[in-house]
């Protein structure tokens, strides 16, 4: 059994990945100061305009370019761990990754996740421009004794994703974090709060979901517990929640529930 304390930071990145840096380190202090253990922010924090287009290729940076190596010292500096998305150079023209790094309070990277369901559907249409990432990556890293899976926004809408994360023949996730940027439209706050409801029941597991603000994003960051209950949650304005995390929650709702162990199926990625 172990504890752990998260937390999120929703804001809407800008086109400056400078900029963006600075929120993070702001953040990052805060977060530190309220005795988190670890701080997650949106899909896109590096770099973000309304569009997905080429700009997103030209500000792509390496993983050892300077806006990771800056969140590398961010870690150190304010000795919290940090979950981050970026736009991560390609090895294919005219692409980017649509990349999330977990960096230890060391500075170490301890996962990278490459984003695998890409957002192609209400008008958008992200494989224009961004390079896939494997589906069979397990990004699970430990954090104070716990194991934290990494999944991004578009990726919530496929349940296996998350039962991957968290079933014990993969990545046993104590606890999953989805960095997104939730696009507004009818009912899409209705579909972002009810899908990481339902990962988190279907998975009896805990679930940080964290969103850019508006004039995009809907905002509505939100730690859900392993039975589906909102423990901490925010509207569309930008700020920062905090949450503890405790894996004898966990424990009591499987004893009660052990649909984990009771499944009669598993997860293959497909190509």
């Amino acid at each position: 059994m172990g504890t752990l304390t998260v937390a999120a930071a929703q804001f809407a990145p800008a086109d400056d990945p400078v900029a963006n840096l600075e929120t993070v380190r702001a953040a990052a202090v805060d977060a530190a100061a309220r005795h988190a253990d670890l701080l997650v922010t949106p899909e896109y924090t590096s770099y973000f305009t309304a569009e997905i287009d080429d700009r997103f290729v030209a500000a792509a940076q390496p993983l050892d370019g300077p806006f990771v190596t800056g969140l590398q010292a961010v870690a150190r500096e304010a000795g919290i761990a940090l979950v981050v998305g970026v736009a991560e150079a390609a090895d294919v023209p005219d692409r980017f990754r649509n990349t999330l790094v977990a960096v230890l309070p060391d500075g170490s990277i301890a996962a990278t996740y490459r984003k695998v369901h890409l957002y192609d559907a209400f008008g958008s249409k992200e494989s224009d421009h961004i390079e896939s990432g494997d589906p069979e990556q397990l990004p699970v890293f430990e954090l104070g004794g716990l194991r934290v899976g990494l999944e991004t926004c578009y990726d919530l809408r496929f349940p296996e994703v998350t039962r991957r994360l968290t079933a014990p023949e993969h990545g046993s996730a104590d606890v999953v974090v989805l960095p997104a940027e939730w696009v507004r439209g009818p009912g899409k706050e209705h579909h972002w709060r009810t899908l990481l409801t339902a990962r988190a029941i279907e998975n009896t597991v805990w679930v940080v979901g964290v969103g850019q603000t508006p004039p995009i994003g809907i905002g509505g960051s939100v730690v859900l517990d392993p039975s589906g209950v909102a423990v901490a949650a925010a509207g569309a304005v930008p700020g920062m929640l905090v949450a503890g995390i405790d894996t004898a929650v966990t424990d009591a709702v499987r004893r009660t529930n052990p649909s984990l162990a009771l499944r009669r199926y598993e997860v293959t990625p497909r190509p």
